[in-house]
C-alpha cells in the first residue's frame, strides 16, 4: 500500500474553516447573517464555484463532523431540568 491511503489530509477541512471565518464577518457586517455566508463560502469553493472539492465524500465528512459538533454545542446550553420536563 502506498503511504498516500494512510496520510491524512488536513488540507480540505482548513480550506473550508477559512472560508467561513473570511465569509461569515463579512456577511455580518453587511447585515445578511451568517447561516448565509457559511451557504455563500460553500457554493463558492464547492463543486460549482472555484471546485476546489470534487469527492463529494470529503465534503460529506466534513459535514458530518460539523454537525457532530453542533449537536455537542446544544448539550451544553440544555439544562437537565428542561429535559426532565419533557
Amino acid at each position: 500500500m502506498s503511504s498516500e491511503a494512510h496520510s491524512i489530509s488536513l488540507v480540505a477541512p482548513v480550506v473550508l474553516l477559512a472560508a467561513a471565518v473570511i465569509a461569515v464577518p463579512i456577511f455580518k457586517r453587511i447585515g445578511l447573517g451568517s447561516v448565509l455566508g457559511y451557504l455563500i463560502a460553500g457554493l463558492i469553493i464547492g463543486p460549482f464555484g472555484f471546485a476546489f472539492f470534487q469527492d463529494s465524500a470529503a465534503i460529506l465528512h466534513i459535514a458530518e463532523l460539523g454537525i457532530v459538533m453542533y449537536l455537542f454545542l446544544i448539550g451544553f446550553e440544555m439544562q437537565p431540568s428542561h429535559l426532565w420536563s419533557i
